[in-house]
C-alpha cells in the first residue's frame, strides 16, 4: 500500500520572494523554468550541469578543462581530472569579523567566534599538526562532541590535505577502537568530558583505554569542556588543547603581520577528505572514503540550490560527530552562513532548548531528525506560539521516513509558512539522493524532488523503472560524490559488492522507496529490513506512521519472525511498542493498535503479535536496529553491539516466551 496522495499542497513558495531564491536565479541563468526540465537537464549532461555548479557556486580553485572522463562506468567514473582544490579553503575564504559560529552545550555553556577569529585558531592548531609530523595523506581521527575544537581541527587538518574522521565521545571503546583502528590515525583529539541533559560524563578512563590500543598514534590531544585542569597522565602521548594554543604562538610559519596564516595545499579532486564508517550493525564497520571535490561540490549545490543558504543566513543541524550530518553541516561556511552549534540532550532544560536556540539566535535553517519531530509532538510542543521564529525560513528532516503527521505537526505548531524538506541520502555520499526545493510544493508525507544531477529512479525486481510504485532507489548515472572507495579495499571488492551487485553499472542504495505522482518521493524504510508475509512488501515506515499516531505509545519496531519456526518459507510481523509512563499494553490497546493498521493499510499489515518493551536500541546516529531485533529474535548473534546507543534494550527482545506460539 502505498499513502494516498494528497491533492492540497501544505506549502507554497511565496510569489513575491521565491525569485530571490539560488535555485530560481540558478535556473533562469541556465534557461530551464521547470524544475523538472531544470533536474532532466543535469542528468542529461552531467559534465555541462557540473561545471555550471562550480561556477555558480563560487568554488575556489581551479577547474581545468575536463569535466568527466569515462562517463559510462559506475564505478570508474573520474570528475575534474585537471581540478586542484582545497575543501577548507572554501569554508575559510571569509576571513572578516562576521560571526563564523555560535555554540551551545545545552543550556550551561556558550560560546562565539568570528570569522577571523576562527581562521587564526585554524592556523595555530595546524601549526601543531606540522610539528606532529601530520602531513598529506595521514589521517587525523577526532572523539568529541560538536564543539568549535571540532571543527577548528577538521580544518586545520584537511587544509594540509590529511584525513578526517570522526566519532562521538558517546561510543564504547570498542567502538572506537573498530573504526579508527582500521585506519591507523597519526592524531587522536578527544575530550575530557561532555553534558548529557544536565549530566557530566567523564570519558578520561575511555580516553587511556583508546589512546593505548591505536599504535600508530604521535598525538593524543585532549579538549577541556568539563574542566580545565584533568590529569592526562595517563592517557598515551598526550597533551592539552590550551597547552597548545599557549605554545604555538612562538612556533614557526607563515605569518602576516605578526599572525599565522592557514597553509592551504590544493589537490586533487579525489584526494581523499573524510573517512565516514557504516554504523556497523552487521559487522565491522566499513570505511568510506569521500573526496574533496565530491563534498564539496555536492554540498554546495544541496545548501545553495536545495536549501537556499546564502551569506548571513543562520544554519543549524542537531548531530553529533559521528553522524554525517556534520559533516554536511559545516559546509555551510563555504556559502558565508553562521554556523549554529549544538551538543547535548535536544530536550534538555524544559524540553525546549533547540527552539530556545532558534529563537535567541535568529535561526534561519533548522535541521532535526523525524525522530526529534515525533517525541516533539508526543510531548505537546508548541513553539510557534512559545518562541520568536520569525527568521526561520526552512527545517530539514531525516535519519527516518518522516511521517504524514509530522509534516502537519510542522506546519500546525512551528509555522505555516516554512520550507519543510525531509531529506534522505546517508553516510554513503554524505549528502541526499532526494531532498527539499525552495520553488517546488510541498505535499504531506512526501519529499520534494530528485536532487540535481542524481539520475535518482525507483525499480521493480526486474530492474524496470517504475512509478507510483513501491521499488528500490538507485541511481542510474554516476555522481561527483561517489565514494573514491573503502579503505583497505584495494581491489574494490567490497565497494562493489556494496552498491553494484543488485542491478550491473547502477546504484542501488538499499531505501524501499516510491515516486509519487507529484514526481516527488516517499520512503517507506530500509530494503533489508522490508517485512514480506506471504510473499507481500511491506515497508516498516507504513506501520511505524499507524500505531505512533496512538497516544499511548512513544515509539515502536517491527520484524518479520520465520514462522513457522526453523523454516525459511514465511514471515510473521511482530510489533514491540514502548509506551508512555503508566501506560500498560492490555488486550484493549492491542486490539485498538491492530485495528489502526488494519483500518489505513492493509490486513497484511497487522501484526501478528504486538510486545511492550521498555526500550528501543538504535544506533548512534539514533535509528532504530530492526536487523538487530531480529538477529536475536531468532537466536543469532548481533554483530557489533558497540554501533548501539543503548545496546542493553536488546535484552528485551531476547527469548521472549509470546514469540514461541
Amino acid at each position: 500500500m502505498s499513502y494516498a496522495i494528497d491533492a492540497t499542497p501544505l506549502w507554497v513558495p511565496n510569489p513575491a520572494t521565491v525569485g530571490k531564491t539560488r535555485m530560481a536565479q540558478f535556473m533562469q541563468q541556465m534557461g530551464h523554468y521547470r524544475y523538472a526540465d531544470l533536474w532532466q537537464w543535469s542528468v542529461d549532461q552531467p559534465a555541462d550541469f557540473w561545471s555550471e555548479i562550480w561556477d555558480f557556486c563560487g568554488v575556489v580553485g581551479e577547474k581545468g578543462n575536463v569535466v568527466l572522463r569515462d562517463g559510462d562506468k559506475m564505478p570508474g567514473a573520474c570528475w575534474f581530472p585537471e581540478a586542484q582544490l582545497n575543501y577548507a579553503e572554501n569554508l575559510l575564504q571569509r576571513r572578516d569579523d562576521g560571526e563564523a559560529l555560535v555554540f551551545w552545550g545545552e543550556n550551561k555553556i556558550q560560546r562565539r567566534m568570528s570569522r577571523a577569529e576562527l581562521y587564526h585558531a585554524v592556523a595555530h592548531f595546524q601549526q601543531f599538526l606540522i610539528a606532529a609530523g601530520v602531513g598529506e595523506g595521514d589521517r587525523v581521527a577526532a572523539f568529541l562532541p560538536n564543539l568549535p575544537e571540532t571543527l577548528i581541527a577538521m580544518l586545520a587538518a584537511t587544509a594540509l590535505g590529511a584525513v578526517w574522521s570522526s566519532a562521538s565521545p558517546d561510543f564504547g571503546v570498542q567502538g572506537v577502537l573498530d573504526r579508527f583502528g582500521q585506519i591507523e590515525p597519526k592524531v587522536l583529539i578527544c575530550v575530557d568530558g561532555y553534558w548529557y541533559n544536565g549530566k557530566a560524563v567523564d570519558c578520561l578512563a575511555k580516553n587511556v583505554e583508546i589512546a593505548g590500543k591505536i599504535p600508530s598514534l604521535l598525538k593524543t590531544v585532549v579538549v577541556p569542556y568539563l574542566n580545565g585542569d584533568a590529569d592526562l597522565s595517563q592517557i598515551a602521548h598526550a597533551v592539552a588543547w590550551n597547552e597548545i594554543v599557549a605554545t604555538v604562538e612562538t612556533g614557526t610559519g607563515p605569518a602576516v603581520d605578526g599572525k599565522k596564516e592557514v597553509i592551504f595545499k590544493r589537490l586533487a579532486f579525489n584526494h581523499p577528505l573524510f573517512i565516514m564508517f557504516s554504523s556497523g550493525t552487521t559487522g565491522v564497520p566499513k570505511c568510506i572514503v569521500h573526496c574533496h571535490g565530491g563534498v564539496l561540490l555536492q554540498h554546495l549545490k544541496e545548501h545553495q540550490l536545495h536549501s537556499d543558504v546564502r551569506p548571513g543566513d543562520r544554519l543549524f543541524y542537531f548531530t553529533t560527530c559521528g553522524w554525517m550530518m556534520w559533516n554536511w553541516l559545516v559546509s555551510g561556511l563555504a556559502c558565508g552562513a553562521t554556523l549554529l552549534l549544538y551538543d547535548g540532550s535536544p530536550f534538555a532544560g524544559k524540553g525546549t532548548v533547540l527552539f530556545d536556540l532558534a529563537a535567541a539566535e535568529k535561526m534561519t535553517h533548522f535541521g532535526t531528525s523525524a525522530k526529534f519531530i515525533d517525541a516533539a509532538a508526543k510531548l505537546g510542543l508548541m513553539p510557534g506560539k512559545t518562541h520568536d521564529l520569525t527568521a526561520l525560513r526552512a527545517m530539514f528532516s531525516t535519519g527516518s521516513p518522516l511521517s504524514p503527521e509530522g509534516f502537519d505537526w510542522v506546519y500546525r505548531e512551528i509555522k505555516q509558512d516554512i520550507l519543510l524538506a525531509s531529506i534522505s541520502g546517508g553516510t554513503d555520499i554524505v549528502s541526499c539522493f532526494v531532498l527539499g526545493n525552495p520553488v517546488l510544493l510541498v505535499y504531506r508525507g512526501e519529499i520534494q524532488c530528485r536532487g540535481l544531477g542524481m539520475a535518482v529512479d525507483v525499480f521493480n525486481e526486474e530492474g524496470q523503472p517504475v512509478r507510483s510504485t513501491k521499488g528500490e532507489l538507485v541511481c542510474t548515472k554516476p555522481f561527483p560524490v561517489m565514494p573514491v572507495g573503502f579503505w583497505n579495499d584495494d581491489d574494490g571488492k567490497k565497494y562493489k559488492a556494496a552498491y553494484f551487485e543488485r542491478f550491473a553499472n547502477i546504484w542501488c542504495h538499499g531505501d524501499f522507496s516510491e515516486i509519487t505522482a507529484h514526481d516527488g518521493v516517499i520512503i517507506y524504510g530500509r530494503s533489508d529490513s522490508t517485512l514480506n508475509p506471504g510473499g507481500v512488501r511491506i515497508g516498516t515506515a507504513e506501520i511505524y506512521r499507524q500505531v505512533e499516531q496512538l497516544p499511548e505509545v512513544l515509539e515502536s519496531l517491527v520484524i518479520g519472525q520465520d514462522w513457522p519456526p526453523g523454516k525459511n518459507d514465511d514471515v510473521r510481523v511482530v510489533l514491540f511498542v514502548k509506551l508512555q509512563e503508566a501506560h500498560v499494553l492490555d488486550a484493549s490497546l492491542i486490539e485498538r493498535i491492530k485495528q489502526q493498521i488494519k483500518a489505513n493499510t492493509t490486513p497484511r499489515h497487522v501484526p501478528a503479535k504486538v510486545l511492550q518493551v521498555a526500550d528501543i536500541p538504535r544506533t548512534k546516529s539514533g535509528k532504530i536496529v530492526e536487523l538487530a531485533v531480529r538477529n536475536v529474535v531468532h537466536a543469532q548473534p548481533v554483530k557489533n553491539v558497540e554501533a548501539l546507543a543503548n545496546p542493553e534494550a536488546l535484552e528485551f527482545f531476547r527469548n521472549r516466551v509470546e514469540l514461541a506460539d
